[in-house]
């Protein structure tokens, strides 16, 4: 179906009562992730649908694939899954950086039975942990010359018994005759490209999924366990994907910049899944994405060339384009969206005045299938993450657990219910296939996102802080007790506080204040390498372990983690302005439940600070003095 009631008018919030008054169900959405690339291969077969840069280097020697051979592709890939054993409630696990193959293999997985994406940096404990909640017996990794790091780690897995046989993927428009693999007894390894080239590209020998079967399984960003595998119906994710197409925003003509992960939702439902609905071009950056430094210095161009015209990503990403000169055509950038971590008003501002583009904010998570608020660019919501997307119900509970609505317009716990919601966390697997339990986070079809916020009449959301103190670093969130816990288990340690610190590149990176025990001889330093050894996840390791004498507490004797987080901010700054001549002080101080860098700074240093400041997605003001 492509008529009006698959494209309803969707260019204002004031649109959003005639969207719903059609029912759902009437709209015609496709049965699968599966039978989405089907109707895009069907109504555009020559369209390119997906254009893969080797490289941020590279980005004009792209791989390109129409739909038609997408489609092909994923045949050939799920019918080797299928041989090998994979039926509709087996999990495939996923472990690469992106390249070409993993997008198809992604696909792949979903149609033969469950993706689940896993991200490498995760320890080896906790891979093993996951791959046995998911029963995940196939693997498909990157290999020695596409990320050698990642393939030791799949090695070790499969030599620890873990895994039945390893798939593995080579870089994008790789040539040459790839580097032999090892022999792991009772492992079947073999290049995923050479082993699928023979299978048949017309049609999926197996059964196709239906819209009630497990599409995916996304570990989350993990609390003092192994993180939780958060599961998704087909029909979670397509019509969370077609929410997003939905939009006016979006037509066939504008190309979509994918470069975050794709052991991420995002990266999934907003640039693999939703392009896929109006036949729109997908433009993927090289295996590091956004955190390839590379990339800034030809980012530009990139879009001029590809006319593209959406992307998204998260606030670090624009705080440094918004630094980066504009040397081409940027007008055909038209919906830069962003998301995974608030927005400050200082990085909005300082990119849409450097590129004339307005951003546009959203809010999701993972246990809602990705995203759930949405903003307009012309219509102004200050501190608003958006508008509910269709469908989709949201309301704000008291945080004692009582789930009672607090009155419009006051602060509590944002509730989320809607067919986007995930039917739970993977918890283990039985003979009839994954066991889900919503783990207290579903409450009578509603889930407890963990975010305190306020709407107002218009359906608009406003966070108000995080129930739970996550670091998101880069969009993946750690929580702070995987850091707390390496700590604590420090003889000499008798408190530890992770909180995220402001960073350039990342938005922030945990880090850690202490308390020791009377006459403890350990420093900092060797705290640092302490933690790094045994937080399970590298993201998590603290950069820096300061030392006080006691950790600031409330007036009730609760940690006080936005004191800790104000100190880490004013240290940060304080670092980073600290050979900028003209800098007379920094400040950072609390105002609501957000922080404000003040710097004193002489007239002749404000250029400076601006561009220095200008790369963090932080709140700042400068107080200029003679």
């Amino acid at each position: 179906m492509t008529g009006p009631l698959l494209w309803p008018d969707y260019a204002t919030p004031d649109d959003l009562a005639a969207i719903e008054a059609v029912r759902l169900e009437t709209r015609g959405l496709p049965e699968s992730t599966y039978a989405l690339l089907a109707r895009a291969a069907t109504l555009w077969p020559d369209r390119t649908a997906l254009t893969v840069l080797p490289d941020a280097t590279r980005w004009h020697e792209p791989l390109r694939r129409t739909f038609a051979d997408l489609l092909a592709d994923v045949h050939r890939y799920a019918n080797l899954l299928h041989d090998l054993g994979v039926r509709r409630n087996d999990a495939v696990a996923l472990m690469s950086p992106n390249c070409a193959e993993l997008i198809t293999a992604t696909l792949a997985a979903q149609l033969a039975g469950i993706a689940a994406p896993l991200g490498g940096g995760l320890s080896r404990q906790h891979l093993a942990e996951l791959l046995r909640r998911s029963g995940a017996r196939v693997l498909v990794t990157a290999g020695p010359d596409l990320a050698p790091t990642t393939w030791d780690t799949a090695q070790a897995l499969a030599r620890d018994g873990l895994l039945d046989a390893i798939l593995v993927l080579r870089p994008t428009g790789a040539a040459g005759a790839p580097e032999p693999l090892p022999a792991i007894d009772g492992v079947h390894i073999g290049y995923l490209g050479e082993l699928a080239a023979a299978r048949d590209p017309s049609a999926f020998t197996g059964d196709p999924p239906r819209s009630a079967d497990l599409a995916a399984m996304f570990h989350t960003g993990g609390t003092t366990g192994a993180p939780k595998l958060a599961a998704h119906t087909h029909a979670n994710e397509v019509t969370d994907a077609w929410m997003l197409a939905a939009s006016n925003l979006f037509d066939q003509e504008s190309v979509v910049f994918a470069a975050l992960p794709l052991f991420h939702v995002n990266a999934l439902v907003v640039t693999l899944l939703a392009p896929l609905f109006k036949g729109q071009t997908a433009v993927w950056a090289g295996p590091l994405g956004y955190r390839d430094p590379a990339l800034y210095g030809q980012f530009w161009k990139i879009v001029e060339h590809y006319r593209i015209g959406a992307m998204s990503a998260v606030p670090t990403v624009y705080a440094t384009l918004a630094q980066s000169p504009v040397d081409a055509d940027i007008s055909s950038l038209r919906c830069p969206m962003v998301g995974a971590a608030p927005l400050p008003a200082a990085v909005r501002d300082s990119f849409q005045a450097h590129t004339g583009a307005t951003l546009i904010e959203g809010y999701g998570l993972t246990e809602g299938t990705c995203a759930s608020a949405r903003s307009f660019p012309d219509v102004a919501r200050p501190r608003s993450v958006g508008q509910r997307l269709p469908y989709q119900r949201v309301r704000v509970v008291a945080t004692d657990g009582t789930w009672a609505d607090v009155p419009a317009g006051e602060k509590g716990l944002l509730a989320i219910s809607g067919p986007t919601v995930f039917p739970g966390y993977v918890t283990d697997r039985d003979e009839n296939g994954p066991v889900l339990d919503g783990l207290g986070k579903l409450v009578d079809g509603w889930l407890d996102t963990g975010d305190l916020a306020r709407i107002d009449e218009a359906g608009f959301v406003y966070l108000a802080g995080r129930a739970k103190d996550l670091i998101i670093r880069g969009g993946h969130n750690i929580d702070p007790a995987t850091v707390e816990d390496a700590l604590l288990a420090h003889p000499q340690v008798t408190a530890a506080s992770a909180v995220g610190r402001p960073d350039v590149h990342a938005g922030e990176v945990p880090v850690a204040y202490v308390t020791l025990a009377s006459g403890a001889t350990v420093t900092e330093e060797e705290l640092c390498a302490w933690a790094r050894e045994r937080v399970p996840d590298r993201a998590a390791a603290p950069r820096t372990v300061t030392v006080l004498d006691e950790l600031p507490v409330t007036a009730v004797g609760k940690l006080y983690k936005l004191g800790l987080r104000t100190d880490a901010a004013r240290r940060e700054l304080r670092s980073a302005l600290g050979e900028v001549a003209g800098v007379h002080d920094i400040e950072a101080t609390i105002e609501g439940s957000s922080i404000v860098a003040t710097v004193n700074i002489h007239p002749s240093a404000e250029d400076a600070v601006k561009a220095i400041l200008g790369r963090y997605a932080i709140e700042w003001r400068l107080v200029v003095m003679s």
